[in-house]
């Protein structure tokens, strides 16, 4: 039996951690308010917005900490949440009315518990001898989302972003990667004709006026795969830097991919060829 949100418990008693707030004006709220709203503020203070259970579970899947949980009073009620809430006791959670917590929802349709957490930041260095995807100037963060979840998928474990794009762990890039970021080594705003002088595999770009078809190309050794902008490609500096062109065949009438979807055709091509 779940407990009322008035009264989250474990097995019959308390929760201790659980805190009810009902104040607008609270300090609290205020602050979430301003992260809801406010990518740069998040970025500034390092902190990230987690939606939803299979968020919240990915980062204490990768070890990640929990600063603390809210929970709208429909939400405490939902016996998925309750039971989370039931086996996190030791979590700072803080539960307030529905119309408050619409106030600091990072989704039009709120799954009723948000949690906050510090941006995990990489340990180390990239690691220039290990496979790797690079992004230049992606700007859309669904995409940059499936982007790293493709990635994560196909057993890649860092990713390199250039100044110029989307946000890796605003709530929408989060939602779009469903956990990955927090199964890779993410590099934000990295200067990436650094990062390919500096990388020790192959750097492969995909491009229209590539003369090799993916499929006709050695892919042996550590690959970097650079991945550019929705509009305009990967940048012609970058593209120069990149130690290979290759191009995607397209029998039918379309002329071009989505960008994720065309990084989905080559980081699988790469799992293909390496477990046959």
């Amino acid at each position: 039996m779940h407990c009322p949100s008035a009264q989250l418990c474990p097995g019959g008693a308390a929760l201790a951690a659980v805190k009810h707030l009902s104040s607008r004006d609270n300090p609290r709220l205020k602050q979430l308010r301003r992260w809801a709203a406010n990518g740069r503020a998040r970025r500034e203070d390092g902190v990230i917005l987690l939606d939803g259970l299979h968020l919240i579970t990915s980062l204490q899947a990768a070890a990640g900490s929990i600063q603390e949980v809210i929970v709208s009073e429909s939400g405490a009620r939902k016996a998925e949440i309750a039971d989370w809430l039931a086996g996190n006791a030791q979590s700072d959670i803080v539960v307030i009315p529905d119309p408050l917590f619409a106030e600091i929802a990072v989704t039009e349709t709120p799954s009723g518990i948000l949690a906050v957490a510090v941006v995990p930041l990489p340990l180390s260095p990239i690691d220039n001898d290990r496979d790797c995807v690079v992004l230049d100037g992606i700007q859309d963060p669904g995409n940059v989302g499936t982007l790293l979840r493709t990635a994560a998928a196909a057993g890649i474990r860092q990713a390199v972003l250039s100044p110029g794009c989307a946000d890796a762990w605003a709530p929408k890039t989060l939602r779009a990667g469903q956990g990955a970021q927090f199964e890779l080594a993410v590099y934000e705003n990295c200067d990436l004709l650094a990062t390919l002088a500096a990388y020790r595999g192959t750097s492969i770009v995909t491009r229209l006026d590539a003369a090799s078809s993916l499929y006709e190309t050695p892919l042996e050794g550590p690959l970097a795969w650079v991945f550019g902008s929705e509009g305009q490609g990967v940048s012609a500096p970058v593209r120069a830097a990149a130690s290979l062109g290759v191009f995607i065949p397209m029998p039918g009438r379309t002329e071009s991919l989505n960008v994720a979807a065309a990084a989905a055709v080559c980081l699988f091509e790469v799992v293909r060829r390496r477990r046959s």
